[in-house]
């Protein structure tokens, strides 16, 4: 039973919802659903068998590219009709080409989580998004801060438009900079006189208003995780709770990158920028 059960999970694209259910009943939501993140990896990569028992590396269904094909299918969320037929193709002809096959890395870089918390912010709760990501420690790895994004820093640092940006006269070197008076006397313009490039980093702000007492974590609302391991791709994973098979850690987004704009790319979804 086990066996058919397996079978007809695997071919979930070509199988109906109701079909399955009537077959399987209850079982076949148990079957299906990706319930960590962890499990996510080995399910992309194929790691782990129909029961979630994970392969050894020599056992010759570790990385099975025929096995492994099935199991991509299910890690879509299959009501989201941005990710189109020909654009998952796509996708994974790349990800599961027998020449040259990708597989995500735990340990490796380009993943992170986007955690979206309440903090209380002197005295009104506030919605914070914080970036982190895996860094090596010793012998293993702990996740740690990498960037925020508090709207209440965005709007303090909302720059002028080029042609009412106030500046520094290019000879105000020859006054000793007195004129520097001026730039720090109206605070709300004070990022005027930065270079092109400053962009304020909310993070250090962040932790500055926690250790002055004006910040206070409260919870965490919602977590999603963005991927640029594969060459010329982004995704990001989400969890869904509904009912039926297409449930748990699923990929949720589907984006054609090109390398040489990945940078860009990054730094605008992990709020660099």
């Amino acid at each position: 039973m086990k066996n058919q059960i397996f079978f007809l999970l695997l071919f979930l694209p070509f199988v109906s919802q109701a079909q399955i259910m009537n077959y399987l009943g209850d079982e076949s939501a148990l079957y299906a659903e990706t319930k960590q993140v962890n499990q996510f990896f080995r399910r992309f990569n194929n790691e782990e068998d129909k029961n979630g028992v994970k392969y050894n590396p020599n056992d010759s269904r570790y990385h099975n590219l025929k096995d492994r094909e099935k199991y991509l299918n299910i890690l879509f969320d299959a009501q989201n009709t941005s990710i189109t037929p020909d654009l998952k193709s796509l996708f994974l002809s790349q990800v599961n080409n027998s020449s040259n096959p990708i597989f995500l890395d735990f340990h490796g870089d380009d993943w992170y989580a986007e955690v979206k918390t309440k903090f209380l912010y002197k005295g009104a709760e506030k919605t914070i998004v914080l970036f982190l990501k895996l860094e090596k420690e010793r012998m293993g790895s702990k996740w740690v801060l990498y960037n925020a994004y508090f709207e209440e820093f965005a709007k303090k640092f909302s720059t002028s438009s080029e042609e009412d940006k106030r500046f520094l006269h290019p000879m105000s070197h020859e006054l000793d900079f007195m004129n520097l008076r001026k730039a720090f006397e109206d605070e709300r313009k004070v990022e005027d006189y930065t270079e092109k490039e400053f962009q304020p980093d909310h993070l250090t702000l962040l932790l500055y208003e926690i250790k002055n007492g004006n910040l206070k974590f409260k919870t965490v609302n919602n977590v999603k995780f963005h991927f640029f391991q594969v060459d010329d791709w982004y995704f990001e994973i989400a969890e869904f709770n509904r009912s039926g098979y297409n449930t748990g850690w699923l990929i949720s987004s589907l984006t054609q990158v090109p390398n040489a704009q990945k940078k860009e790319f990054k730094d605008y979804v992990l709020r660099r920028k």
